[in-house]
């Protein structure tokens, strides 16, 4: 840390930092008063002093806090919570997954060695190795030990089933195609309706075609891009079949937040998929009229701005529409002018999306805008058939279903985020169940991937609008898990890449995105309301993890605030996750779970993504060998790891 962010630190956290030949270290006092926390990994008593640089301050606290390393290299910190036996295994998978060809026909393999040992002799395999390694266990039960044990070290969990269905390519065009097919049919009279009628309040969009964008060419069905798996290792693809699997699929994220709550009480979160949850065809429409509707905005204000940053209000929509002799006292024109989301600073939105989620407004029915040339109510969106809006409906259904069971068993909820052809409905659907679910705390959390271009501007207008409309605002911070797809999408359909050019934009984008965040939370500790944000750091990368813990530092913001929590995998960073957790920062490890020969998918990524970052695997590894070779040294073979640390925001269990 550099000395002159020391100094301009304030002197209750500046007296926290520690410098030493070999490590960077700090200590944060976790108690009301000025002082900072002991180095040593003893308990506080309720009259403890501690002195430190002439300075005198209480503990109130009874728990267990070791100082951080914030070179991540202390390897009896982070596998302190492992015995001999799980050192080894994780020794032998990280090596494993350093083995290329090994890696890259690692499904074969897999279903292979079923076939030739059968499930049973397979799955014990896989328990001792992969298996064991990345996943807790079969069901709510049976991963228990791993979340208890997690926990006694200070690290929480987010809970995940990770069963997925293994289809060939074939079949997931198949069925992705199919779920398009009455959409594509449409498509192109649309199209042939945008060429004859330039009258049309599609006008903007042949515009927009006309000079080589092809903006809109990315809400388009692809077959080549059908299969949504490819080129993605790090996130799980859900393809339509019908509404009945929609049903099952809420039914068991349901189930997952039973197991969330049962197991956390109330520390833990469940992540879902939107795209599981309903046709993800009318995401893709969805996400085109919003875009739609940024042009209708511009054609009609001027403004190139977003809607939420400009000083426009109703009037200037009027105006404009006298300009254009627009009958304004027109009863839908007049409807349509009072049902714009708007407060005292300007407006919010041209469309009431509440009414779209609350009130089972038909999609057909709320995107609709004067059009300037005839005085006519003309529709952004493609015909729907009353099947399709009836889907619609039971997708809205289905997340309210979740987020309201969520609510009721105190369980956060992140949203993952999806392709960007789905992104822009997903974050609009998701602020709009914010608005609704964190009235009084942050339940519904939505996911910003730090790879792509627009996502600083995103995260700033999503912030903007829950601070002026009073909710509580949950983000997860990523990186991204489909930047290959993304760029072979866009270079073959002719539209801008969306994604950053280089690793270090992306980081630069994520760090921004943070400090943007970290700038509102300090912001509402000034207005009493310091939980009003509530920010996920989800990165295995070191360089985030030390920013962020330095940034909190320089903005005065305390782990004890509980506003800034990190995430890592099960199985992956344990030299990250648990040295944090131990420190008293507030940390969790995304736990999957499900039948062994049921995650095999969900296997297969993890050793695809492991082998794709071997820098830090060999780290990982070589802290894996020095604490093993420690235990031989130490006569501690036999090992067995109980913890005493009380995780950020959990109750210590008598």
């Amino acid at each position: 840390m550099a000395p002159v962010l020391v100094a301009s630190l304030p002197r209750s956290l500046a007296s926290c930092v520690r410098y030493g030949p070999k490590h960077t270290k700090i200590c944060w006092s976790l108690s009301s008063s000025v002082g900072p926390r002991r180095h040593k990994s003893t308990p506080a008593t309720a009259a403890s002093l501690v002195e430190e640089n002439g300075r005198i301050a209480t503990s109130h606290d009874e728990e267990k806090k070791d100082s951080l390393d914030l070179t991540f290299c202390d390897y009896e910190a982070a596998f302190k919570s492992k015995t001999t036996w799980e050192v080894l295994r994780a020794m032998l998978v990280f090596q494993m997954c350093g083995i290329r060809p090994l890696v890259e026909n690692n499904d074969k393999l897999m279903k292979w060695g079923q076939k030739i040992l059968g499930k049973r002799l397979f799955g014990s395999i896989m328990k001792a190795t992969f298996y064991g390694h990345f996943v807790a266990g079969e069901d709510q039960i049976k991963i228990q030990p791993v979340l208890e044990r997690l926990r006694s070290f200070g690290v929480k969990s987010i809970l995940d089933y990770s069963v997925e269905e293994d289809i060939s390519q074939e079949t997931a065009e198949k069925r992705e195609m199919e779920s398009c097919s009455s959409h594509r049919r449409r498509k192109k009279k649309h199209r042939y309706y945008k060429r004859t009628d330039r009258t049309s309040s599609h006008r903007w969009a042949c515009e927009s075609k006309a000079e080589g964008s092809n903006t809109m060419e990315r809400y388009t069905p692809q077959r080549k891009f059908a299969d949504r798996r490819y080129q993605v290792s790090g996130a799980r693809t859900y393809f339509y079949v019908n509404e009945a699997q929609c049903e099952k699929n809420m039914e068991t994220f349901i189930n997952c937040i039973d197991a969330v709550s049962d197991a956390t009480h109330g520390t833990g979160f469940a992540a879902i998929k939107m795209t599981a949850l309903g046709r993800p065809q009318l995401l893709m429409q969805l996400s085109e009229v919003i875009a739609r509707a940024r042009q209708y905005f511009t054609q009609v204000t001027g403004e190139t701005g977003p809607i939420l940053l400009t000083d426009v209000n109703t009037d200037v929509f009027e105006k404009r529409f006298r300009q254009e002799n627009v009958k304004v006292d027109d009863p839908a024109v007049t409807k349509w002018l009072k049902n714009m989301t708007y407060d005292k600073k300007g407006l919010i939105h041209i469309f009431s999306w509440s009414g779209l989620i609350d009130a089972n407004m038909l999609l057909s029915d709320m995107f609709r805008v004067p059009n300037l040339n005839t005085g006519q109510m003309e529709p952004l969106i493609s015909a729907l058939t009353r099947e399709e809006e009836e889907m619609f409906k039971n997708m809205m259904r289905r997340l309210h279903t979740i987020f309201q069971y969520a609510k009721e068993r105190d369980v956060r909820v992140m949203v993952d985020a999806e392709q960007t052809y789905f992104q822009p409905a997903i974050s609009r659907l998701t602020m709009e169940m914010m608005k609704k679910y964190n009235q009084d705390k942050a339940i519904v959390f939505n996911t910003y991937q730090c790879y792509l271009k627009e996502t600083f501007n995103n995260l700033s207008l999503d912030l903007e609008q829950a601070y002026r409309q009073n909710f509580f605002f949950g983000a997860k911070l990523v990186r991204g898990a489909y930047m290959e797809q993304e760029r072979a999408r866009a270079l073959e359909l002719g539209y801008e890449d969306p994604v950053n050019p280089d690793f270090e934009a992306t980081t630069e984008m994520y760090h921004d995105c943070l400090k943007e965040c970290l700038r509102r939370i300090k912001f509402n500790k000034t207005l009493g309301e310091t939980q009003k944000i509530a920010i996920m750091v989800a990165s295995h990368n070191e360089d985030t993890v030390r920013y962020t813990v330095r940034k909190m530092a320089q903005f005065g913001i305390h782990p004890l605030d509980r506003v800034i929590c990190f995430g890592q995998l099960l199985g992956m960073c344990d030299h990250i996750s648990l040295p944090l957790g131990q420190a008293g920062f507030s940390v969790y490890k995304y736990v999957p779970y499900g039948p062994v020969n049921e995650v095999l998918p969900y296997l297969s990524r993890r050793a695809t993504e492991n082998s794709s970052i071997l820098e830090k695997l060999q780290k990982e590894r070589t802290l894996l060998r020095r604490e093993l070779w420690r235990r031989i040294t130490k006569g501690q073979l036999f090992y067995k790891p109980q913890g005493d640390y009380i995780p950020v925001g959990a109750v210590r269990k008598d």
